[in-house]
């Protein structure tokens, strides 16, 4: 019997399969632009941000334009929270998210969309809504699992890739 799944990482495999589910949570929201580079070797996060991320705006840019990319960073980070949830519990142990590691990644956007974003309580469980449903319809859809266990095959045998290496990757799994 495999160990239960918490948020801390069981093994290697489990490493790599939760970056997967990180890089194709990007993918699907067409954020890969957004990445440098991810590594299951990092002791801290294993995805490297691009500039664009990490840009905070400048005088030149309006203080809507600067919140709305706050914004959409803040939606890519949850999604990729959930997404390594999912892709372990769902596609690597082949069972349903734990519920109460489900509980603990809502707090944490929770917390993250109040503190980084100034969200009110109801627009946050709207967007982690939708990043659950969309996330659940991923890595539920058996049709993908070979494409993640693919997906984490290579990142456990080349260790690190740059962004473009992980685009190029992707690109070439079927059916996603």
């Amino acid at each position: 019997m495999e160990t239960p799944l918490t948020l801390t990482y069981l093994n290697e495999d489990d490493r790599a399969y939760g970056l997967a589910g990180m890089a194709l949570s990007l993918a699907a929201y067409d954020a890969m632009d957004r990445i440098s580079s991810i590594s299951l070797d990092e002791d801290g996060p294993m995805v490297t941000f691009s500039n664009e991320y990490y840009f905070s705006g400048s005088p030149s840019i309006s203080p809507k334009s600067t919140w709305l990319n706050l914004l959409h960073n803040y939606r890519i980070t949850s999604a990729m929270a959930i997404a390594n949830i999912m892709s372990r519990a769902m596609v690597r142990m082949k069972q349903e998210v734990p519920s109460d590691l489900l509980e603990e990644i809502h707090q944490g956007i929770l917390y993250e969309g109040e503190e980084t974003c100034g969200l009110e309580a109801d627009e946050i469980e709207g967007i982690y809504g939708r990043l659950l449903t969309h996330s659940r319809r991923i890595f539920g859809n058996p049709r993908v699992h070979p494409a993640v266990d693919a997906l984490a095959r290579i990142i456990a045998r080349r260790r690190t890739l740059s962004g473009r290496e992980v685009i190029d990757e992707i690109s070439l799994l079927r059916p996603f």
